[in-house]
């Protein structure tokens, strides 16, 4: 490819939105490419632009870089990726994102249970955990990762 067809890094992260320092994160990780010029310096194919999207979009998700360098080794060698290659990738993320609304919906509750009430203490808090129910749920914030609460009966 022509270097004159290429985009310098600074002109990458401005389009991208990408810090210049992610973008070489990127490409030592391996999930973006560059050529060099006779100088030495980044020149990246506008295809890139694509990769950086998807990986910020991934990152967005919940994918690690890891994952993403998985997600991105399937994508056709020797072509630029279609439409259709990247909907096959992303249309396995919707178990995902529901996952994280539904993460997202308990954090909220419990913004309104255990913050609103002004305690903020899970291990003393009267309301939203008698006798420190939730720690005999296991560890960590038992109610944000979905177990629920074990409320007394109202008095009649």
């Amino acid at each position: 490819m022509r270097m004159d067809n290429l985009l310098t890094i600074q002109e990458i992260a401005r389009r991208s939105g990408v810090a210049a320092s992610a973008l070489r994160f990127y490409e030592e990780r391996g999930l973006i490419k560059s050529q060099r010029s006779g100088a030495g310096h980044r020149r990246f194919a506008r295809a890139e632009l694509r990769r950086i999207a998807f990986i910020v979009f991934a990152q967005r998700v919940g994918l690690s870089l890891e994952e993403i360098g998985t997600e991105l080794a399937k994508l056709p060698a020797g072509r630029a990726p279609s439409g259709k290659d990247w909907s096959r990738l992303s249309s396995q993320w919707t178990a995902r994102i529901d996952e994280r609304i539904a993460e997202l919906q308990r954090l909220k509750a419990g913004l309104t249970d255990c913050i609103g009430c002004g305690c903020l203490s899970l291990g003393h808090c009267q309301f939203a955990n008698p006798a420190d129910g939730a720690a005999r749920l296991g560890p960590g914030p038992r109610y944000w990762i979905g177990d629920r609460p074990k409320r007394a009966k109202a008095i009649a």
